[in-house]
């Protein structure tokens, strides 16, 4: 039984290329991400005394917050990364809504609500949401490249 081989498109590229990104956002959160950034502070308009106030178990919450947020994007990016490889290159119609479905909730959300609260990593995002949609819009043209070539 032989294995169809598709080649690896721009689209596919992209994809995988935003689904590693999606995955070391994940790692940042996990990792390396503290429970209050200084533009997280600035932004709920409490002075970081106040915020003290609110005790350590408030951070400790927030630090399990933001591990399970992590985890949840470099599942995103994990996901991403194999549709990529099979059947998002294998031009299955379900990869493409798969991929615009999934790309729209996370990234695309994630820089959205970045952009409103006027984050300091409002573009970083924008552009991994950029990549991610310059895979979906190489997808569909690539498909009209092939159907042109059939006429």
């Amino acid at each position: 039984m032989s294995r169809a081989v598709y080649p690896w498109r721009p689209s596919s590229v992209l994809l995988l290329v935003s689904g590693v990104l999606v995955a070391g956002i994940g790692i940042f959160f996990i990792f390396f991400r503290p429970a209050l950034l200084p533009e997280d502070i600035k932004y709920t308009g409490l002075s970081p005394e106040q915020v003290a106030l609110l005790g350590p178990a408030f951070q400790s919450w927030l630090r399990r917050v933001f591990t399970v947020l992590g985890g949840f994007a470099m599942a995103t990016g994990i996901l991403s990364i194999g549709l990529a490889a099979t059947s998002f290159r294998g031009r299955s119609r379900v990869a493409l809504f798969a991929a615009l479905g999934g790309g729209a909730c996370s990234i695309g959300l994630m820089a959205a609500v970045n952009f409103m609260i006027a984050s300091d990593y409002k573009w970083a995002l924008l552009g991994v949401a950029t990549l991610w949609s310059a895979s979906i819009l190489c997808f569909l043209m690539e498909g009209r490249g092939a159907r042109n070539k059939d006429r």
